[in-house]
């Protein structure tokens, strides 16, 4: 079986990465730019990973939807959300962080850009980096989205593409334990709403990631530090 994988170059998409190598034959990897703060790092992230399993990487470039969205993950007028330890499992607080970081249907336009390449190379997969965790948030990464994805790309399709994703039922820290299983190079990973020299540390991604790391004891060794 023959996928397209969805690469952004942060945790779940990089674990799902590895797992689809074994599952599949991963045809190609996409990761779009829409004008994040984060989107050289997210590609460079991207590429390296691409590159250490020696597979074609492609950059979707999606300017409009810059123009179209107010979210603090493009409009650098507006501050990211820092959340603290305590506030990831308050659901208020989560919930107006991802708010504040929503852009529209970024996950459906993604998933449908992935269709038009995987039926165009007769794959019959497209690989996603979603999970439990941040789905109580993010309605595009519940396995309820998938679902309805899926019932549409049955009619858009003509060779029935569908979406999958190992890491749907999973937290990030079982998520980091799958990926040291699967011996993902931590090393290249960008989890970071910002786009500095080095991760943030403070942004919700990167305290759902490093959190994650310390959960799963690997925190240090090699993996990324803030």
């Amino acid at each position: 079986m023959k996928s397209i994988v969805l690469l952004s170059g942060g945790l779940d998409s990089a674990v799902n990465l590895a797992y689809a190598r074994r599952e599949s034959v991963v045809r190609l990897c996409l990761t779009m730019d829409y004008g994040q703060r984060a989107a050289a790092k997210e590609i460079g992230a991207a590429a390296a990973l691409a590159a250490y399993y020696n597979l074609e990487h492609r950059i979707i470039e999606l300017p409009f939807l810059k123009q179209i969205t107010a979210t603090a993950l493009v409009n650098e007028e507006r501050a990211i959300p820092r959340p603290g330890p305590a506030d990831l499992d308050d659901p208020a607080a989560a919930g107006e962080t991802a708010a504040a970081v929503w852009v529209p249907n970024r996950n459906g336009l993604f998933v449908n850009i992935a269709a038009c390449f995987a039926e165009a190379l007769d794959c019959a997969l497209i690989i996603a980096g979603f999970n439990r965790e941040e789905a109580k948030t993010f309605p595009d990464n519940s396995i309820s989205f998938v679902e309805g994805v899926n019932a549409a790309l049955a009619y858009s399709t003509g060779n029935r593409v569908r979406v999958l994703s190992y890491t749907q039922r999973l937290d990030k820290a079982d998520i980091v334990r799958l990926g040291e299983r699967l011996g993902v190079p931590w090393q290249f990973v960008w989890s970071c709403y910002s786009g500095g020299k080095t991760m943030c540390g403070e942004c919700e991604s990167c305290r759902r990631f490093f959190r994650a790391l310390e959960a799963a004891g690997l925190r240090g060794g090699g993996c990324p530090s803030k």
